[in-house]
């Protein structure tokens, strides 16, 4: 890479930077706060793009906070995995041979978990 050339960050960085520094958080925070709060150096314009994005995906939730918002997870990084899970199940018209490839791929422990959950157990 030549020399003062900007790094790109991977996809989804951004957000997973945000989102942590909020799990993080004990209670809702401000754009300045979860700024502050990143071991990187984000612009506040920058953070409330992210964050207003987040809202509008569904992931945070956000309060008023003076003449702005503060935000807050609307799920746990679980939650928000499932929730990506059923928003890609959702792109495909057959949902049994999706499901069928995903259990085909899955190895013996996944697959005990899944079948123990399928039953009416938790899966540990």
């Amino acid at each position: 890479m030549a020399e003062g050339a900007v790094e790109r960050r991977g996809a989804g960085e951004l957000e997973a930077s945000v989102l942590a520094a909020l799990w993080a958080a004990d209670g809702p925070r401000t754009a300045g706060q979860v700024q502050r709060s990143l071991t990187m150096e984000l612009a506040r314009t920058t953070v409330t793009t992210i964050l207003s994005r987040l809202f509008e995906k569904g992931t945070v939730g956000r309060e008023r906070s003076g003449r702005g918002f503060a935000y807050f997870p609307v799920q746990d990084t679980h939650g928000l995995t499932a929730r990506r899970m059923h928003h890609e199940l959702d792109k495909d018209n057959d949902r049994q041979s999706v499901l069928a490839r995903f259990v085909s791929d899955l190895g013996p422990e996944d697959e005990r978990i899944l079948r123990d959950l399928l039953e009416g157990g938790d899966g540990r």
